[in-house]
């Protein structure tokens, strides 16, 4: 079987190792006899299972001793309402940077339990940049939100904003474990995995300790973050399917080199196809501005709609899977998480640059 080329942006490709090593194990996990979705999550087999993910996320991601590592369900966009429910509290307003369409969606989630107020936006830019320059905190702020890599419109936070006056809340589903960050210069990040680290079903949250003070027991169990906490993730049934499929991949991202190499990779196939797109004198118009410019999403369209439209199709009929740009803003969309293999982005481009002399 060949592997399709693949650059959808959620669910993504995962490593083809990843896949194997799950395939091997898929009806007798480690001699049990049982499949690792059939094992119970109080299972010395499972609990392993857990404990190994949590400590290699801790250390690919260097994150000390003071943040808690947790397993979730309901996705970023779940996220978008425990974060406030957890800390905005009364008298107090949640900030937020709005750069796309999930930005926007994590403050009306928001605005449903307490105050807001939007501290930047880039929205008539058409978020076609990271708003940095222009930051404002309210008075009473709880906390600041941003979403450091926006998968709509192909733009990513390259410096993040610094303010000890209040704690940083990031949404990095689509590029966390794709670059070296400072976790102590936050203080809650929250992920999807199905991006970087794993398929769909289970949300990783890094959190400071200190934090979880500030949340609430009056609030639904389930939506409490010290649940979480106080039983390592393991107060209900994890997803444990998705949590093992998670561990497979950081030890994937182990065994390359960790951050330094993934992140060199990443800045080279980002490299090669804004390359193909900057030396096409106008053929493809890239959407995101130089300095904001994505390296998990790169996204761009045509001179003109009809050639847009050929260009879609003469990929498909190539192989290459998801090049459509998201359905509210057209054009075209190349996704390249950590998983995408180099071979496939330099065909990618090689495919751009061929269409571009033929058209």
């Amino acid at each position: 079987m060949n592997r399709a080329l693949n650059f959808n942006a959620g669910p993504a490709v995962l490593p083809e190792t990843v896949l194997k090593e799950a395939e091997k194990n898929w009806l007798n996990f480690n001699d049990t006899g049982m499949a690792v979705m059939e094992l119970s999550h109080r299972s010395k087999e499972y609990e392993t299972i857990h404990h190994q993910a949590i400590s290699l996320l801790r250390n690919l991601l260097s994150i000390p001793d003071s943040f808690e590592v947790l397993f979730l369900q309901g996705g970023a966009s779940l996220q978008f309402s425990m974060v406030p429910l957890n800390f905005l509290t009364e008298g107090r307003t949640g900030n937020y940077v709005l750069t796309g369409a999930w930005a926007e969606k994590a403050l009306t989630e928001a605005e449903k339990v307490g105050k807001t107020f939007i501290s930047a936006s880039s929205k008539n830019q058409q978020y076609k940049a990271i708003p940095t320059g222009n930051i404002e905190i309210s008075a009473d702020a709880a906390y600041l939100h941003i979403t450091s890599n926006n998968t709509i419109y192909g733009t990513q936070w390259q410096q993040f904003p610094t303010n000890a006056r209040i704690p940083l809340v990031a949404d990095m589903s689509s590029d966390l474990l794709s670059r070296k960050i400072h976790i102590e210069d936050f203080d809650l990040i929250y992920a999807g995995a199905q991006k970087n680290l794993g398929p769909s079903g289970v949300t990783v949250v890094i959190i400071q300790k200190k934090l979880l003070s500030e949340s609430g027991s009056h609030l639904p169990t389930m939506l409490n973050y010290n649940t979480y906490a106080n039983h390592n993730s393991l107060y209900n049934t994890p997803p444990t399917l998705a949590i093992y499929l998670l561990k497979l991949v950081l030890e994937w991202a182990k065994g390359l080199g960790g951050l330094t190499v993934i992140e060199q990779r990443n800045e080279e196939k980002a490299m090669i196809l804004y390359d193909a797109i900057d030396c096409s004198e106008g053929f493809y118009l890239g959407h995101a501005e130089k300095e904001s410019r994505s390296k998990m999403n790169v996204t761009f369209n045509l001179h003109n709609e009809e050639t847009a439209t050929n260009f879609l199709h003469q990929a498909k009929e190539e192989g290459f899977i998801g090049l459509n740009g998201h359905r509210s803003v057209g054009g075209c969309r190349a996704s390249i998480y950590n998983a995408m293999p180099m071979e496939h982005v330099l065909q990618l481009a090689e495919f751009m640059k061929k269409f571009k002399k033929s058209n």
